[in-house]
């Protein structure tokens, strides 16, 4: 296999269809290694939930619950005026946080504000330290 070419080298149309080739093949083999890896995943989250502890030689799975959390446009507004929420655009956390800490919006009544929905349980490869169960 050529190696990659820089940006500015000339190349030639064999070495095109070869990285074209070569290309498709890691693209085709990364979608069936991610197919198969989001199979194993339901298949350990359903053994989890049904009470089972998985684990290999260097891992143990588990899941755990993450959370987004969101600010309501109108109550944003309400708290703290046109000019902040258009700051935040769309009310996106970080910029919002952002602001709090630098002191331009009230960092309390942004949490008391926020809101949280709970997302699908990932699932976490927990390292096992050796002589643990």
């Amino acid at each position: 296999m050529p190696t990659p070419q820089t940006p500015t080298s000339p190349v030639t149309a064999a070495e095109l269809d070869a990285a074209l080739e070569r290309y498709a093949l890691l693209r085709d083999s990364k979608l069936s290694i991610e197919e198969e890896m989001d199979a194993l995943c339901t298949t350990i989250k359903r053994g989890i939930a049904d009470g089972h502890a998985p684990k290999s030689e260097l891992y143990r799975a588990e899941l755990r619950a993450s959370r987004t959390v969101d600010y309501p446009l109108d109550r944003f507004r309400e708290v703290f005026g046109d000019a902040a929420t258009l700051e935040a655009c769309c009310i996106d956390r970080k910029k919002a946080d952002a602001l709090a800490k630098a002191g331009d919006l009230d960092g309390e009544q942004l949490k008391a504000l926020a809101t949280y929905r709970e997302r699908t349980p990932g699932l976490y490869l927990v390292p096992l330290q050796s002589g643990t169960p």
